[in-house]
């Protein structure tokens, strides 16, 4: 059963992702999935950008006092994100691809391209 600190958690994160997916279609990314979950790894979003596959991992900070957004993406996570994004290209046939993160730390949003690679 959820309680409600992780009801409101979970609405802040899907609200994240929404502000994200927006600011991403805006500057001519086109979504193709949110939310790709396998077991051991989930994909927030995942866009084209042109031809190449785009993985986004997503993070929202309401303050910096653990390093705020960036320093929450931890070798574990990137870890998942790469299997979960292995089992997607696995199942759809993909090109190239990279990996992107969109940091929300209170109302500044930052867009990393090649965040970081599969053998990180």
């Amino acid at each position: 059963m959820r309680t409600k600190t992780n009801d409101t958690t979970t609405a802040r994160g899907r609200e994240a992702e929404g502000r994200a997916a927006r600011y991403l279609e805006n500057c001519g990314l086109r979504l193709v999935d949110r939310n790709f979950r396998i077991r051991g790894g989930e994909i927030d979003l995942i866009c084209r950008d042109g031809k190449v596959l785009v993985f986004i991992e997503v993070r929202q900070r309401s303050y910096g006092e653990f390093g705020g957004a960036a320093a929450s993406i931890t070798a574990s996570k990137r870890r998942r994100i790469v299997l979960a994004a292995c089992h997607y290209l696995a199942a759809h046939a993909a090109g190239d691809c990279r990996f992107d993160c969109v940091l929300i730390d209170g109302d500044q949003l930052e867009w990393i391209k090649n965040a970081f690679a599969a053998d990180d």
